[in-house]
């Protein structure tokens, strides 16, 4: 439904401004609680109940998304509307997120990290790839508001199935007594002493910043550059869900994951070289092919961002350590900021363009970096 209501949003603003700039808003908004919010919702994680944090957060997507579709319905809706509705599903992602990777610990064990992450990410691939397509089925059929309306239906009852979840969780109580800043400072410190921890936050700001606000520029490009209407748009937006639904099954399927680092980083270079294709085509079928293959590469990237931070962070550091992921995914607000500003006065192609070279010349750097730290490492060791 996440995916649907953006969807939605986008296109509606798109077709009141006729801006790109004003289109990658609506991401912006959505992006930036993760920003000013990841690190209280692992604070959470760890302090209170985690049942309760995710049904918090969706039932306020619900009321969001109810008032949105009562506004559509009764043509009071204006394109600013559609910024408040994104940052209320923002907040959500951000308080949300930590508290739902860290209950798959507590359902699964260690030894079952990797593949429960990897059956999460496969579920949110799912609902990248068939939330756009659907998304755009239901605007060209019933219109904006019956769209919205059917989001809301979804929403509503997945906060039903949240009631009915059962978790057994231990909270913090000693975590509960401190001052929420001390414990969000000591998560910050405490991924800045572990290399590992550090790589995957280094890698998640580069991902975040410049390679994920493509999607908000992607009904721009459908619409002006590739000449599609509403459906194909949504199935061009539902082509990197495919592929990334597609990458995490695999990893779901493997029985034993040798190199999760070489994954993780080799995903995201992938993901990026499919960026720099995507804002290169002018055909469609090329521009979903690349796509398709990005979300290959980003469900390496994601699946492995999760595992690794998980297996890698103590149990009592681990919600801290996931709040300084959504942390780090904050950075997309700023991305999503320059990106627009230059497809503002550029054009989209070369927005994304830019942010794909940018972002392999880091992926490559970084890989470097790692493995002369490596090599310095065994060579220190043998003496």
């Amino acid at each position: 439904s996440r995916w649907m209501q953006m969807t939605i949003l986008g296109w509606f603003v798109l077709q009141l401004t006729d801006s790109a700039w004003l289109v990658v808003l609506v991401g912006f908004s959505a992006s930036v609680p993760l920003l000013l919010l990841g690190l209280i919702g692992g604070y959470l994680a760890d302090a209170v109940n985690r049942k309760w944090v995710m049904f918090g957060s969706q039932f306020a997507v619900l009321i969001s998304s109810a008032s949105m579709s009562f506004l559509l319905g009764t043509d009071l809706a204006e394109y600013w509307h559609s910024y408040i509705a994104a940052v209320i599903v923002g907040i959500s992602w951000a308080l949300e997120m930590p508290s739902r990777r860290s209950s798959m610990h507590d359902l699964l064990g260690s030894s079952g990290v990797t593949n429960g992450v990897a059956l999460d990410a496969m579920g949110m691939s799912a609902s990248r790839m068939a939330g756009p397509a659907l998304a755009g089925i239901l605007i060209s059929v019933i219109g904006l508001t019956g769209a919205y309306v059917i989001v809301t239906i979804f929403i509503s009852m997945a906060s039903t199935l949240l009631l009915k979840f059962n978790l057994d969780q231990q909270t913090n109580t000693r975590l509960s007594n401190e001052s929420i800043l001390k414990n969000l400072v000591a998560g910050i410190k405490y991924v800045a002493t572990e290399r590992s921890l550090s790589i995957v936050i280094l890698i998640t700001v580069v991902m975040n910043m410049l390679m994920y606000p493509y999607m908000h520029l992607v009904p721009v490009i459908a619409r002006d550059t590739l000449y599609a209407g509403p459906v194909l748009m949504g199935i061009l937006m539902a082509g990197e869900g495919t592929g990334a639904m597609l990458g995490s099954f695999i990893i779901a399927s493997a029985t034993n994951i040798r190199y999760p680092n070489r994954l993780f980083l080799g995903g995201s270079l992938l993901a990026f070289v499919m960026l720099l294709t995507f804002s290169l085509s002018n055909w469609y079928a090329i521009s979903l092919i690349a796509l398709i293959i990005l979300g290959l590469g980003a469900s390496g990237f994601a699946t492995m961002q999760g595992s690794i931070v998980m297996l890698a962070s103590k149990k009592n550091m681990r919600g801290k350590a996931l709040g300084v992921v959504s942390l780090a995914i904050g950075a997309s607000p700023l991305g999503a900021l320059l990106e627009g500003a230059i497809a503002n006065r550029e054009g989209p192609e070369l927005a994304l363009g830019m942010n794909a070279g940018l972002g392999i010349i880091l992926i490559c750097f970084t890989t470097i970096m790692i493995l002369a730290m490596t090599k310095y490492k065994r060579s220190t060791d043998s003496y």
